[in-house]
C-alpha cells in the first residue's frame, strides 16, 4: 500500500523528513485507540492515517517533488492483544526517510506488546545524472551530465541539486550513465602539488599584494591550501586557479 504527495525540492530534504515524521508521530496517536482487535485492523489505521497525513502536506507550487509513501505488512505470525492505546515512536537509528520502519507499542491493555511496520518513502524530482560513463579522476563538465527525475531517498548521501556542486569536481570512482549525483561521488580538483612554486595573492579592503610562496599542501580547487613565504611565515588561503592561493587580510 502507498501513497503520494508533493512538496518544492530543496538542497536537502531533511526538514521535510522531519515534518514527515511528526504528522506521523500526531495521527498514529490520534488513531492508536481504533487498532484493538488485529495486527491488520492496525496496518489498515496507519495507512489510512499516511493518506491523510499526505493529502494535508500537498503545497501549492511549482516544480513540484513527489513523495510516495508505502506502508509494509506486520508479521504475519503475530497475534496482537486488544489495546486501548497504541504509541508510535522511531527507533533509535532510524528516520522516516528512505527504507526505515516505525515502532508501534501497547500502552493500555491486558498484555504489553511492541511491534515494527515497514516504511518506505520515496521522493521523486528532478536532479542531475550521468550522461555517459565518467572514468574516476575525470574533471566533471557540464556536458557530463542531464536532469532526469530520481528518487532522493533511495540512498542517504545527499543529491547534488546545483551544477556549480559538481562542475570542475573530480569524480571519487568510476560513475556509470543515469547514476545521480551524489555527495562523495565527487571531490575538489587537484591543481598542484605540495612543494609548487605558487602565486599568493594577499588582499584587503582596497589593496591586494601578490609574490610567490611555496605549496606545503597538494592545491584542491575551492578548498584551503598552506603555503611558506619567502620570509619563512605559513599562510592559509584558498587556491582559486591551477597556480594561485588568495588569502583574504
Amino acid at each position: 500500500m502507498h501513497t503520494e504527495m508533493t512538496s518544492k525540492p530543496r538542497r536537502s530534504l531533511r526538514g521535510l523528513a522531519a515534518r514527515l515524521g511528526l504528522l506521523c508521530v500526531g495521527l498514529l496517536m490520534a488513531l492508536g485507540a481504533a487498532a484493538q482487535d488485529s495486527g491488520a485492523v492496525l496496518l489498515k489505521d496507519t495507512q489510512a492515517w499516511l493518506d491523510q497525513a499526505v493529502a494535508a502536506a500537498r503545497p501549492a507550487g511549482a516544480a513540484p517533488l513527489r513523495l510516495v509513501v508505502s506502508v509494509g505488512s506486520l508479521d504475519s505470525r503475530l497475534n496482537l492483544a486488544p489495546c486501548a492505546q497504541v504509541e508510535p515512536y522511531i527507533p533509535a537509528g532510524m528516520r522516516l526517510w528512505g527504507k526505515t520502519r516505525l515502532g508501534l507499542r501497547c500502552t493500555d491493555g491486558r498484555a504489553r506488546w511492541n511491534v515494527f511496520l515497514p516504511v518506505q518513502v520515496q521522493a521523486f524530482g528532478p536532479a542531475w545524472v550521468v550522461r555517459g560513463d565518467v572514468p574516476a579522476g575525470k574533471v566533471l563538465e557540464a556536458s557530463d551530465g542531464v536532469q532526469a527525475e530520481v528518487d532522493w531517498a533511495q540512498e542517504p548521501q545527499a543529491i547534488l541539486a546545483d551544477m556549480e556542486l559538481w562542475v570542475g569536481q573530480t569524480a571519487t570512482r568510476a560513475l556509470a550513465t543515469g547514476q545521480p549525483l551524489r555527495a562523495g561521488m565527487v571531490r575538489p580538483a587537484q591543481v598542484f602539488q605540495a612543494g609548487a612554486v605558487v602565486r599568493v595573492v594577499a588582499q584587503g579592503a582596497g589593496f591586494a599584494i601578490t609574490s610567490d610562496g611555496q605549496a606545503l599542501s597538494a592545491g584542491f580547487l575551492g578548498s584551503q591550501a598552506r603555503v611558506r613565504m619567502e620570509g619563512g611565515r605559513i599562510l592559509t588561503g584558498i587556491v582559486t586557479d591551477n597556480r594561485t592561493v588568495r588569502i583574504d587580510l
